[in-house]
């Protein structure tokens, strides 16, 4: 019952918090306040589901890894949303054009459409229990593995994210695209790295051996991200946007990078100017 009361209480815990993060959106105008409060959301209930004890056991070195594995993310990926959408004084255009699709029902539709953001969560939280309760006894290398991708991923995803700001900041680069750095090898960096992250907990979690079952519940979160991101809230309404807003730049853009996977640019035919 304590396993069912832990999933209970943690499912309920960001479905308040998406809650939460409707009222906040709807009420300041600024949609990027959403994808904050779900990082923060994600990462807390992950450590939590993390170091929850099942019948009076000790907690493990693998759970308290994996619990700060899932809060460094969480906070390197929520303040930077935090201070993007502070300093901002446009709407995030994903939800900008829901509110245009939606009209006079966008409070009521966003409400359970973030409900719906929250079972994902709830998902990726298993992903990152599954990880923490592996019974293998001590650490071992496979875990230290994870520790390193996560790592890599937090730092490239934090790289591109960093590229993206200072080629925004400066003047001379307004309506063009940036391909600069890891912009150059994927049109979606920030997003790969963001999915390489979540390959770190099956990496901890499967036991090729067959001795811990649970431990493949951990590919959910992978490969949900990657759903997510490439086939439905990510890239899909950013790129319509990028379209809409930058239009021949784009799409000469997309005609010469991957939109996820880094690789070299392709040689096209086409003009190869700046592109926005």
């Amino acid at each position: 019952m304590a396993t069912y009361g832990s999933l209970v209480a943690l499912g309920l815990a960001l479905a308040l918090a998406m809650t939460g993060a409707w009222w906040i959106a709807t009420k300041s105008g600024k949609s990027g306040w959403i994808d904050a409060i779900w990082s923060f959301a994600v990462g807390i209930c992950g450590a939590v589901a993390a170091l929850v004890s099942f019948g009076g056991a000790v907690l493990t070195d693998r759970q308290f890894l994996v619990a700060g594995l899932a809060l460094l993310w969480s906070l390197r990926l929520g303040i930077h949303i935090s201070v993007r959408t502070a300093r901002s004084d446009q709407d995030d255009p994903r939800y900008a054009q829901l509110r245009r699709e939606w009209g006079m029902s966008f409070r009521r539709r966003l409400f359970f459409f973030l409900q719906i953001q929250a079972a994902t969560a709830f998902a990726l939280v298993l992903s990152i229990m599954a990880a923490a309760h592996n019974p293998a006894q001590g650490l071992s290398a496979q875990d230290w593995a994870g520790v390193l991708l996560l790592l890599v991923a937090i730092a490239g995803e934090a790289v591109a994210d960093r590229q993206l700001v200072s080629f925004r900041s400066n003047v001379a680069n307004k309506g063009k695209v940036c391909d600069a750095g890891l912009w150059r090898l994927s049109r979606h960096p920030n997003y790969f790295f963001e999915w390489l992250g979540w390959l770190a907990y099956p990496v901890i979690a499967v036991d090729m051996t067959g001795g811990y079952a649970w431990g493949w519940a951990a590919l959910v979160g992978p490969a949900l991200m990657y759903w997510l991101l490439v086939h439905a809230s990510g890239i899909p309404p950013l790129e319509a946007h990028m379209l809409r807003s930058r239009g021949e730049r784009f799409r000469r853009y997309q005609e010469r990078t991957n939109a996820f996977w880094p690789g070299p640019p392709r040689i096209t035919t086409s003009f190869q100017g700046n592109r926005s």
